[in-house]
């Protein structure tokens, strides 16, 4: 704090703030959040296939399943309903729980583009039981440079 001292009566006493300190530390908060910012990922991190002809997806999906490859899972990947780890036995119990409060019955696919073939097919047979009949297919934009 800045603060003046009355000299023989004739100035009254002023005092200002010293403002430069709040200044660095806004400036510190101000980087941390712009670093900090992009990193922070919603959903689980899948290497997702490239598409050409793209779709835009809705900012906030009611329920997205993730299938993410992993070598260490004897199925060779892992399966999540909205980030909420499940089994292929529990699959379609947790996507009739997730749908029961959604009036939309979409349902988002988010898989890894290293799974087989075969794995696919028999997740969407899972989620054709569960009731679900309209699957989007969630990708990243082809590049002009190629795959």
């Amino acid at each position: 704090m800045g603060f003046s001292l009355p000299t023989q009566g004739k100035e009254p006493i002023r005092s200002e703030p010293n403002v430069v300190p709040l200044c660095d530390v806004l400036l510190v908060l101000l980087i941390i959040f712009m670093i900090v910012t992009p990193l922070i990922q919603k959903g689980v991190d899948v290497k997702l296939p490239n598409a050409q002809f793209t779709v835009n997806m809705p900012e906030n999906p009611d329920v997205v399943l993730a299938i993410k490859k992993n070598a260490q899972d004897p199925k060779g990947f892992l399966l999540y309903v909205n980030q909420d780890k499940v089994t292929m036995e529990t699959l379609q119990n947790a996507l009739e729980e997730a749908f029961l409060t959604v009036a939309d019955k979409k349902l988002y696919l988010k898989a890894d583009q290293d799974l087989e073939y075969g794995n696919i097919v028999d997740l969407i047979d899972v989620i054709r039981a569960s009731g679900i009949e309209i699957v989007g297919i969630i990708t990243e934009k082809k590049t002009e440079k190629g795959y």
